[in-house]
């Protein structure tokens, strides 16, 4: 007989092993749109597409870090979340990417290794996701890369999730203050790690079937 508590167990373990940090503060200037607000499908738009594929995954945390006007445009338009999904305000979207990480971290419930995932980049490969998570042993920074590329979602370790939060500088470059830690290519065979969609004609070259 299946022992289904013993199941839901083990699902509740492997969900405070890793977290998610949504980073979708910036101003999507060149879109002219907010990015997270655009349409993944005929009912579901980026955001609530991202943050359910890494539910799905079985992350501890899930944590969308969004500027103000974004913050407004979601309840204006009443794009909700379940409870698992933490919607965190970067008040400072000028300080770019580092600060966002920083603002996401500092609102996780626990250390863990945390994907992170920007909002320009829509599609989440459930194995791509796994085999990060397979190789985090091997590194503290994990990167997907795809005919000879670097990509997205990356995976940090616990360190520098711990290290981010003593950091008391907010304007790293992200790149810069990765560069100080192992790092470890992963091969994949998903070509979408190398998306960024930040115009419309981006955005129409993978969705143009959406009206």
């Amino acid at each position: 007989m299946i022992d289904f508590r013993k199941i839901m167990q083990q699902n509740d373990t492997i969900r405070k092993d890793f977290s998610a940090i949504i980073l979708a503060a910036g101003n999507s200037s060149r879109m002219g749109f907010p990015k997270l607000a655009l349409k993944y499908s005929d009912s579901q738009t980026f955001i609530e597409h991202i943050t359910n594929e890494y539910d799905r995954f079985g992350c501890a945390d899930i944590i969308v870090v969004v500027n103000a006007e974004n913050h407004e445009y979601l309840n204006k338009h009443k794009i909700l979340f379940n409870d698992k999904i933490k919607l965190v305000i970067n008040e400072h979207p000028k300080w770019h990417r580092f600060y966002s990480l920083k603002t996401g971290v500092n609102s996780l419930c626990k250390k863990t290794k945390v994907f992170v995932h920007n909002v320009d980049n829509p599609f989440v490969n459930q194995d791509t996701l796994d085999l990060l998570i397979k190789h985090s042993e091997n590194a503290d920074y994990i990167s997907p890369e795809f005919k000879g590329r670097g990509g997205h979602p990356i995976l940090l370790s616990e360190k520098i999730v711990s290290d981010l939060l003593l950091v008391k500088e907010n304007q790293i470059h992200l790149k810069e203050f990765l560069s100080h830690y192992p790092k470890k290519k992963v091969k994949v065979v998903d070509k979408n790690v190398l998306v960024n969609i930040n115009t419309l004609v981006d955005y129409r070259k993978y969705f143009n079937w959406i009206e």
